[in-house]
C-alpha cells in the first residue's frame, strides 16, 4: 500500500471535514439506519392496516400470468426496480426490467399482452412514466403500483396500487430517496419470495437459475460429485483385516465401508481407525473386530453443503453415500466439495 497515498487521503478528509467529529459520524450512520428501520417498520405495520388484500391480489396477479413480469421506474426506483426483477429472475417468476424513456423510443414492444407491469414511483407523477401507462391501458395489461401517491396519475390508472406510508427519508434535508428506495426494495422482495413460496419454488429449482459461483457450488447435490462403481471403497463383513486394509489403502479415500449379507453398510473402517489398532494382531482377524458400526452416512439427493456440515461437525474426511435401503452407492470426500467451491 502506498503510505504516502495514505496520508494524503487522511489529509484530504481533514480539510474536507474539519468539523466533523468521529462521535457526530457514528451518530449520523446509526440516525439513518433508525430512520429507515422507522420505514420499514412502518411498511410492515400496513400489512395490518389497508396494505393486506392488494398485496395478495399483486401475487395472485403475477402469479396466474403466462408472460414476464415487466418492471420500471426511473431514477433511484429505477435501480430498484431493475434489482427487483433480477431477484424475480432467479427465483422461478420471469421477469426483466425496461427503461421508460427507452420504453418511449421502442421498448415498448419488448412488453407483451400476457405480460404484467410493475411501476415504482415514489411520487406516482414521473412524465416519463407516461408513455408506458398509456400502452398497459391502451392493451389492457395488469398494471401494479409502487408508490406513496394514491392519487397520483400513476394510483389512477394502476389496477393494483400498493401504497407505501410516507415515512421520513434519512436524507437530513428529505430529499434523497433514502428511506423511500428501502421500502420499496423491501416490499419487492416480499413480493418475490410470496411468488417462490407460492409456486413450490425449491433448492435444487434455486441451482438451476444459480449454477456458477459460491452459491451454484452450494446448491449442488451430492449425487452430482459422489464417485461410484468400482471407486467406491467396499468389503463384505468378515473380510480379513489385511485384505480390507489393502482396499483401504488402493482407493485412496481414507476408509473402507463394510457391508453385510444384505448389501446393507454395518460398518466404516478410517486411517485413523487402523493406526489406533496397530499394536493388535489383526492378520486373523475380520475388519468388523475394528469397524466403527452405524457409520455417518447421506443421501444422494441431500445439498453438497450439507454433505460438508456433516463432514466439519464430525471431523471426518468422507462420507458414504447410500440409498433408501441403506445399500452403499457412493462415496463423497471432502476434497471433491472443496473442487466444486463448497467451503
Amino acid at each position: 500500500m502506498d503510505t504516502q497515498a495514505g496520508k494524503g487521503y487522511s489529509g484530504q478528509m481533514k480539510k474536507i471535514l474539519p468539523d466533523f467529529t468521529s462521535t457526530e459520524i457514528l451518530a449520523s450512520a446509526v440516525r439513518t439506519i433508525q430512520t429507515e428501520k422507522a420505514g420499514l417498520e412502518a411498511l410492515a405495520a400496513s400489512l395490518d392496516n389497508g396494505l393486506a388484500e392488494a398485496f395478495a391480489r399483486a401475487v395472485e396477479t403475477l402469479g396466474s400470468i403466462s408472460g414476464r413480469v415487466i418492471v420500471t421506474g426511473v431514477g433511484k426506483s429505477g435501480h430498484i426496480g431493475a434489482k427487483i426483477a433480477a431477484t424475480m429472475a432467479s427465483t422461478g417468476t420471469p421477469a426483466h426490467f425496461v427503461h421508460p424513456a427507452e420504453a418511449n423510443h421502442g421498448d415498448l414492444g419488448m412488453i407483451a399482452k400476457d405480460d404484467a407491469i410493475i411501476v415504482l414511483s415514489w411520487s406516482g407523477e414521473s412524465a416519463e412514466l407516461k408513455g408506458i401507462l398509456a400502452y398497459s391501458r391502451r392493451f389492457g395489461i395488469p398494471l401494479i403500483a409502487f408508490t406513496a401517491g394514491a392519487d397520483s396519475a400513476l394510483g389512477r390508472e394502476a389496477d393494483i396500487v400498493l401504497l407505501l406510508p410516507r415515512e421520513q427519508e434519512a436524507c437530513p434535508h428529505g430529499l434523497a430517496p433514502t428511506t423511500s428506495t428501502l421500502m420499496q426494495l423491501a416490499l419487492g422482495d416480499a413480493l418475490a419470495v410470496a411468488l417462490l413460496e407460492a409456486k413450490g419454488f425449491t433448492a435444487g429449482d434455486f441451482h438451476t437459475f444459480h449454477p456458477g459461483g459460491k452459491l451454484g457450488a452450494t446448491l449442488a447435490h451430492v449425487a452430482d460429485v459422489m464417485h461410484t462403481g468400482d471407486s467406491v471403497p467396499l468389503v463384505p463383513s468378515g473380510t480379513p483385516a489385511p485384505e480390507a486394509i489393502m482396499t483401504l489403502s488402493q482407493r485412496k479415500f481414507g476408509c473402507v465401508g463394510v457391508t453385510g449379507p444384505d448389501g446393507r453398510l454395518i460398518g466404516i473402517v478410517t486411517d485413523g481407525d487402523v493406526a489406533r489398532n496397530l499394536g493388535r494382531n489383526l492378520v486373523d482377524q475380520p475388519i468388523d473386530a475394528i469397524m466403527t458400526s452405524q457409520p455417518k452416512t447421506i443421501a444422494p439427493t441431500a445439498l453438497a453443503s450439507t454433505a460438508m456440515a456433516i463432514l466439519n461437525k464430525n471431523s471426518i474426511g468422507a462420507l458414504m453415500v447410500t440409498d433408501q435401503n441403506l445399500s452403499p452407492i457412493g462415496i463423497v470426500h471432502f476434497h471433491d466439495l472443496l473442487r466444486i467451491g463448497v467451503a
